[in-house]
């Protein structure tokens, strides 16, 4: 096996331990302990694996960060910020603040989570002090050490419901470019996503129902008169004197068993889900092309649930419907654009007569019934398998086996909602 674990540096002349190279092993181990030579080739790889983790980290002081632990809030307080890693981390909130031992007011200063500081504190990014309530009188001018990366994991981990598992999955999700923030606000000043709206949307002004009325008694009219039949929609549902029946309730009639997810599972306990449960929605997840402002975040692309795979179980039916109730549902995903259709130029005179012609027909269709075919929508219409493969509602739980972390995504498909007849 060779191994390069050494590097000299070209402006200081010293020699720096880096993560070896390591290549192809020369022979397989020998089950009676090998020879001398395979021992102390062993013993070399070894031996620079481990010079490569007690390497000093170098840092510079022109690009960290500093701030101060405050163990009786939870937070850490920003003094200095430098970098790229603010722009989508920390939050601003007002604090009391005394003014040269004067009133104290509200001032607002730039605050990290426990998971955010600790992984900037892992990262070499920022140098963290302890803030210790202990009388320091004639000990200004004494400057104590920071916070080693041991230290901060004893002082963060368990605070704000952070716990070992949750830090890894921030940490790994952060290291690949993804946004990750809280789901519940910590405090009343950390920035959410506003309120998603409902499947129906903002409700319709008067102008308009009054038109879709209209609209909708003379296509009954024009359809009366001219006798057309649809082998697709036998039933003549009159909204007059049917106003109560519409195929959707014919056909949810004749069904034998209920279908959709509205009916609740039934369970013979009144709570099915303990609230020890730990399958809570903890993280919201950002994509890294996504336009994210921490002042005003937007609708995350996933949420995360964070569990640890020794002590927690799959998720039950009661659970996952827990987990969908909360959720909004999305649109169905787009089929992919294949390619543009030609576009074909025509002259102005061709533009302009078939306008009044249209009009002419689409007044008087019930008397000149057309041979054309309707124009097709240029609204492209959902895959029923895409749809039902990308699922109504999604959830994505990151089990974490003693830091190998494993994410599945759970989604609540709608089968009632898209016929394959």
């Amino acid at each position: 096996m060779r191994i390069h674990c050494t590097k000299r540096s070209r402006n200081i002349g010293t020699v720096r331990p880096v993560i070896p190279k390591r290549g192809e092993k020369d022979f397989e181990p020998a089950p009676g302990g090998g020879s001398g030579l395979q021992v102390h080739v062993l013993d070399r790889a070894r031996a620079a694996m481990f010079d490569a983790l007690k390497a000093d980290r170098a840092i510079s002081s022109k690009s960290a960060s500093y701030g101060i632990w405050c163990p009786q809030i939870s937070r850490v307080h920003v003094t200095v910020a430098r970098g790229i890693h603010f722009s989508v981390m920390g939050h601003s909130a007002a604090r009391p603040t005394s003014i040269d031992n004067g009133p104290t007011k509200l001032q607002k200063r730039l605050e990290l989570l426990p998971e955010e500081a600790l992984y900037l504190i892992e990262r070499g990014a920022l140098f963290c002090w302890k803030d210790i309530q202990v009388d320091l009188t004639g000990l200004d001018d004494i400057e104590g050490a920071p916070m080693s990366v041991q230290q901060a994991f004893a002082e963060i981990i368990g605070k704000e419901d952070l716990t070992l598992e949750k830090y890894q999955v921030f940490a790994y999700l952060r290291r690949l470019g993804y946004v990750v923030t809280r789901t519940d606000p910590p405090s009343p000043s950390y920035p959410v996503p506003p309120p998603r709206l409902g499947s129906d949307g903002a409700p319709l002004s008067f102008c308009r129902r009054l038109l879709s009325i209209f609209s909708l008694f003379t296509t009954s009219v024009l359809r009366f008169w001219r006798g057309s039949f649809n082998w697709w929609r036998p039933l003549r549902i009159s909204r007059w004197i049917h106003h109560d029946k519409s195929y959707g309730k014919v056909l949810k009639s004749l069904r034998v068993i209920t279908a959709g997810h509205s009916v609740t599972p039934h369970s013979s306990r009144a709570t099915p889900v303990a609230p020890s449960s730990p399958y809570k929605i903890f993280y919201n997840m950002y994509k890294p092309s996504t336009n994210f402002r921490k002042t005003a975040p937007p609708q995350p692309d996933f949420q995360i649930v964070v569990i640890n795979a020794r002590t927690a179980f799959v998720p039950s039916l009661y659970e996952l419907t827990e987990l969908f109730n909360v959720l909004p549902e999305i649109p169905p995903p787009l089929p992919r654009k294949r390619g543009a259709p030609p576009v074909v130029q025509s002259s102005p005179a061709a533009v302009v007569s078939p306008v009044h012609t249209s009009t002419f027909r689409h007044l008087f269709s019930w008397l000149l019934p057309s041979s054309t075919s309707q124009p097709i929508s240029s609204q492209p219409r959902p895959h029923p398998f895409a749809a039902l493969k990308a699922g109504k509602k999604n959830i994505v739980i990151a089990a974490v086996d003693s830091g190998n972390i494993s994410f599945f995504r759970f989604s609540q498909g709608a089968f009632e909602e898209w016929p394959t007849l």
